[in-house]
């Protein structure tokens, strides 16, 4: 079972040209030419789930097109798909913003999925999804220490109620590193399928270790990988997974 998660940007591209000619300014382009880029990167690792973080749902960007739906058709992917925003944020008003979401997209059916919401930070979405044998989860924590720890600590409950095996991924933005983790892996008993810590941040020359493929015991890392891929700020990470 091969596993991919990426923080795809919304597709808007990255390196000088995103910030011409002015900061930030690829974020208001159209998107379909790094999409292009990202489905053929994607064909190349056929993988069998996706946790694509940052997806845009269908804004100006995208001419109105949901990214989630065109890569899960593409594919023959089921998929669920999310405005990462609580349900009562000011963002959720804004035309760009309310269509910024996460995916979870899979080849095996999804036979339940459900949308939990930290109570902390601005980026609020956990994207739960059930197969037959295995529990995702999908987030993108908060940029801030003290709502990291808070959002950590809603995501232990949240684990601890499931009784299959379990992948937690997605951009976790712990920007003092693992040790962030510590206490969190030690309560849940997850392993990061990273053990030597490689950087996925920022892609043309990762230093920081930002996303993480959490995985339970029942699970066993047969490879992984971060591909030197700079179609986002972002690096992907591949991981194969066995059922122990």
């Amino acid at each position: 079972m091969r596993f991919l998660l990426y923080n795809i940007r919304y597709a808007t591209g990255h390196g000088h040209s995103f910030h011409f000619p002015f900061p930030w300014a690829g974020y208001l382009r159209h998107s379909h030419s790094v999409l292009e880029q990202i489905l053929a990167f994607i064909n190349t690792v056929q993988p069998d789930i996706m946790g694509l973080v940052e997806v845009d749902g269908g804004s100006f960007r995208t001419k109105k097109l949901c990214q989630a739906e065109v890569i899960a058709r593409e594919f023959g992917f089921y998929h669920v798909i999310e405005t990462k925003y609580g349900s009562g944020s000011m963002v959720k008003r804004l035309p760009l913003l309310k269509t910024q979401g996460n995916a979870v997209l899979t080849r095996m059916p999804i036979v339940s999925h459900r949308f939990h919401y930290f109570d902390e930070g601005v980026k609020r979405l956990v994207i739960q999804v059930c197969t037959e044998k295995l529990t995702i989860f999908l987030v993108h924590l908060s940029l801030t220490y003290r709502n990291r720890q808070y959002q950590l600590e809603r995501l232990y409950k949240l684990i601890r109620e499931v009784d299959r095996p379990v992948i937690l991924a997605g951009d976790f933005n712990a920007l003092w590193g693992m040790r962030e983790l510590e206490l969190f892996l030690g309560a849940t008993k997850l392993i990061s399928a990273n053990p030597e810590r490689k950087p996925s941040f920022p892609s043309r020359a990762p230093k920081r270790e930002l996303d993480f493929i959490l995985h339970s015991p029942e699970l066993r890392v047969t490879n992984f990988q971060i591909p030197p891929i700079t179609f986002s700020d972002h690096a992907p990470l591949i991981c194969d997974f066995d059922f122990c």
